[in-house]
This record gives C-alpha cells, structure tokens and sequence, in this order.
C-alpha cells in the first residue's frame, strides 16, 4: 500500500504543476496555453512520474540514482525543447 501512495502524490505533484500554466493564464497574456500544451506535458509529465515509479520499485538500489538522473535530464531536454526550442527541432512548433 505505501508504493500505491507515493505513486498518488507523484500524480498530484504532476497535476499540480499542470495548474501553474493555467493560473497564469488568468492573470497575464504571456502564457498562451492550449488544450494541446496541456495535454502534452500532462502526458510528458505522466511518462516521468511512471518512469520515477517503475525505477523505484523494480531497479536494484545501486542502480536507482542513475536512472532517475537520467529520467530528470531527459524530461527538462524534452520540456525546454518544447518551451523555447533549445536545439530547433520541428517539435518546438517554431
């Protein structure tokens, strides 16, 4: 029951970030989000938090720091690619 609850508040923790996007678009117009943005990162982020999951209960212990290393490098790759087009691929939309 513990790993079904961290997994909860992984999930929560992701939905809540998702709410930052959509606050800010209450208050200024330079977040200009749509349903695709949102989708994207929700599913971005859902990747992540999976990943994060899986690697916690199914990687040895010595092993754990380098996957979730490289699950954090890999999520702030795809994330800052598709916020600015940090390496100009045809993902930043741009």
């Amino acid at each position: 029951m513990p790993n079904n609850r961290r997994l909860i508040i992984l999930l929560c923790i992701s939905a809540i970030l998702l709410l930052i996007p959509l606050v800010a678009m209450q208050f200024t117009d330079e977040v200009q989000w749509d349903a695709m943005d949102f989708a994207f990162m929700g599913a971005l982020l859902l990747g992540f938090v999976l990943a994060l999951e899986f690697t916690l209960r199914r990687i040895r212990r010595e092993h754990r720091p380098w996957i979730i290393i490289i699950a954090v490098v890999l999520l702030l790759l795809i994330w800052a690619e598709m916020a600015v087009g940090l390496f100009g691929t045809p993902l930043a939309g741009s």
